[in-house]
């Protein structure tokens, strides 16, 4: 008999069987005879998850005293390691196996062969079904898909009829009820704490048995044929996937999603009389059983796809469509995703959204350019999320520690709260100096702006009290669209962000694209090939190349600037043609709209962000052409280092605070003296107090921010005298200490100027 006509044999009884209104226990009692005579088995028995330990609910062939007396702990015995690694056990020998344990009670030392599956409801092992016989002997592949079928409606019926406790029918083992604490990579700082709503919510299945298989089929067909279009549409429109890892993926995706193998195995389940859903979610478990075994990485990821895959398939078959942000989000939430796009990230309630875990995540990831510009913390790399998470469980994220406590106690809810409440008093102390110019102790006026680059972002001008924006990212509207955004559309972008600012400046950066912030729209073989993507086709220089990206953008700006002035900076300038070349479309931009006689920007100032240390050597070349000058620690620094500020393993090289970069901005700093140009930083490294404090010694008074950053930085300007800081720092770096930083805190700690 095949494994298909074994389940469907199977299903059949117990289709009727749970139509009956016979009471659960009855039910499962004739379950295991259903089984046992189904598969000449001379035992079967059930095991269930109550109280976190596993209960035998029902037997055919131990005895029958034992119901309800043997009980064994998650991982004890071969019962206990099938739900805990919810795994499926095949042994000719059961005495054989290391877990094996002998249980006097139920009479079973006369049995040899065992085997095994999980009864699974939400990824989560609820309870075991076991066969066993005298004759040692492995049981059929048949004879075990047969089991793992009906496992899957023994769940149903477990779970309808109430028969595992609150905690069992979670899923959770004992081991992962309580405080949990896991760690990941930060990507976005700061403190949260909510509770934890997947973004793509899981599909109950709440009927397994089929009733017609002829309309199971059919409705996995369309649902195989919407999947398909979705893929291809993703693949023609590229609105998936992110870096450079995005052709790969969707090929993968493609892949797998005409693959007549896993469609095949669907089919099968569903002639063995399961519905749709069931089918899909039957064929899924096979795949999570198998990546439990699998070591290799990459082979492991493409499984992770699989069953991505799977969960849309199960999504649209089912018809529970969308994310969690299609729903709304109820109260404060920790959202938990393997990943994120950054338009998803924008559908949430950002009133409720206060942090985001994620199974995947990079630095450099464009779901984390934008969740650092709406304040919102993100962990990434942590593993096992569907496994660790129930939805709804409390949750603390410690951004800046890379830390996710799950289930707090109350102990650690405490220490967070107080933590929070510190952290609310500063801010509190920031707010109060929204309407104070930040003047040193010696009077030196330091202006202190803000980086932003979504329309959300302009409330926080008022709100910080910041001087301007120095540095809108006009790639941001590029990330979150799925085409490029029209000209018409870019105007109006920044003609609003023009108006909302008022008198303050706002300097525009033309687009920072390519390299480490791709768009899967716009790509060419240059892009393809790069190997270092932070020093590749990105920035200006993909700008130059699509010229008719830089005039869209360059006459879109001039237009929404219409009476105002335009400060328009280009990034990633390494020499002075290249400025000149962006300069020359401006101006010619400029000519044409005054022909059409259109209305003009009172003035246009010109800047570039000094983030290519080649720059530096060519100042005095470019300085009488500009009117600002930005400099751009993120990558002038790795560039310095060649350490990719990416990479982890990297991360003690990447400091602000070495004597090198110092040097080499206060070197910029004299190569501007005597020029009416305006210098800057623009960057973390300005928002840190101890490193703005070191900024402010080489002679600069100039920061552009994260909104966060700017109260902290204005309370700091107002401690400091920059006579006696410069003379510290011009001590210090023509003869460096073995540990400037360690000098330069002792020496805040000394004046009483808090610097962390």
């Amino acid at each position: 008999m095949t494994a298909v006509a074994s389940a469907r044999s199977i299903l059949t009884q117990l289709h009727e069987l749970m139509a009956s209104r016979m009471h659960a226990q009855g039910k499962l009692n004739q379950v295991v005879d259903i089984i046992g005579e189904a598969l000449s088995s001379e035992v079967c028995s059930i095991y269930l998850l109550r109280e976190g330990m596993l209960e035998l609910y029902a037997t055919r062939g131990l005895n029958q005293d034992a119901v309800h007396v043997t009980r064994m702990a998650i991982s004890e015995g071969l019962t206990g390691t099938i739900a805990q690694n919810v795994e499926t056990l095949n042994l000719a020998e059961a005495a054989a196996h290391p877990e094996f344990q002998y249980r006097p009670e139920t009479g079973e030392e006369k049995f040899h062969s065992f085997a095994g599956v999980p009864i699974v409801r939400r990824e989560r092992a609820v309870g075991v079904l076991t066969v066993q016989h005298v004759d040692p002997r492995r049981y059929d592949e048949v004879e075990i898909e047969a089991l793992q079928t009906v496992a899957m409606v023994l769940a149903e019926l477990i779970h309808n009829a109430g028969l595992v406790d609150d905690e069992g029918a979670s899923g959770l083992s004992p081991a992962h009820s309580g405080q949990e604490i896991l760690h990941g990579l930060t990507l976005v700082s700061g403190l949260a704490s909510g509770n934890a709503v997947f973004h793509q919510p899981r599909v109950t299945i709440e009927h397994t048995v089929a009733e017609d298989t002829e309309t199971e089929r059919q409705r996995v067909y369309l649902a195989f044929d919407k999947m398909r279009e979705q893929i291809d549409t993703m693949t023609n429109q590229a609105e998936f996937g992110v870096g450079g890892e995005h052709e790969e993926v969707l090929e993968t995706y493609k892949m797998f999603a005409y693959d007549e193998g896993w469609s095949r195995r669907i089919n099968e389940a569903i002639d063995s009389g399961l519905t749709a859903e069931a089918a899909i979610e039957r064929v899924q478990q096979r795949t999570r059983m198998r990546m439990r075994q699998i070591d290799d990485p990459l082979l492991a990821d493409r499984m992770h796809d699989l069953e991505d895959l799977s969960n849309r398939l199960l999504r649209i078959v089912s018809g529970q469509l969308g994310t969690a942000a299609s729903t709304g989000l109820r109260g404060d939430t920790i959202l938990i995703a393997r990943n994120l796009g950054p338009a998803e990230l924008l559908e949430y309630d950002k009133r409720r959204l206060k942090g985001v875990v994620l199974e995947e995540g990079s630095l450099t990831a464009h779901v984390v350019i934008v969740a650092r510009a709406m304040g919102v913390p993100v962990v990434g790399r942590v593993r096992n999320l569907r496994g660790l998470i129930r939805e709804g469980d409390p949750m603390l994220l410690d951004g800046s520690a890379g830390q996710v406590t799950l289930r707090p106690l109350p102990g650690m809810i405490d220490t967070f709260e107080t933590r929070f409440a510190r952290s609310k008093q500063r801010q509190a102390a920031y707010a109060k100096l929204r309407d104070v110019e930040p003047f040193t102790r010696d009077g030196q006026r330091v202006q202190v702006m803000m980086n932003a680059g979504l329309r959300d972002d302009i409330p926080m001008l008022s709100l910080t009290g910041a001087d301007g924006i120095g540095l809108f990212r006009t790639e941001f509207q590029f990330l979150v669209s799925a085409a490029l955004p029209q000209r018409e559309r870019q105007m109006r972008l920044y003609r609003d962000v023009l108006e909302a600012a008022g008198k303050k400046p706002v300097i525009f950066r033309t687009v920072d694209i390519g390299g480490d912030k791709s768009l899967p729209y716009l790509r060419s073989e240059s892009s393809r090939e790069d190997e270092n993507p932070a020093m590749g086709w990105r920035a200006l220089r993909l700008a130059l190349e699509r010229e008719g990206l830089l005039k869209s953008q360059a006459r879109a700006l001039i237009e929404a600037a219409a009476g105002k002035t335009l400060n328009v900076m280009f990034p990633m300038v390494s020499e002075p043609w290249e400025f000149d070349a962006a300069h020359a479309v401006f101006q010619a931009q400029l000519a044409f709209l005054k022909r059409q006689k259109r209305r003009l920007p009172q003035e246009i100032r010109y800047g570039v962000m000094l983030e290519v240390p080649s720059l530096a050597e060519m100042l005095d070349v470019l300085m009488p052409k500009l009117s600002f000058i930005s400099i751009g620690t993120n990558d002038l620094t790795q560039f310095l280092f060649a350490a990719d500020r990416a990479n982890p393993k990297l991360a003690e090289r990447y400091d602000w605070l070495s004597p090198s970069i110092l040097r080499f901005i206060r070197r910029v700093v004299g190569s501007t003296t005597g020029y009416p140009v305006d210098l800057g930083v623009c960057g973390e490294m300005g928002g840190r107090r101890l490193e703005a404090l070191a900024l402010i010694g080489i002679g600069l008074r100039r920061f552009s921010i994260t909104p966060a950053a700017v109260g902290p930085i204005k309370e700091l300007v107002r401690k400091v005298d920059t006579a006696e800081i410069g003379a510290a720092m011009s001590a210090w770096l023509a003869a460096p200490p073995p540990d400037l930083r360690a000098a330069l805190q002792q020496w805040a700690e000394d004046r009483d100027i808090e610097v962390e």
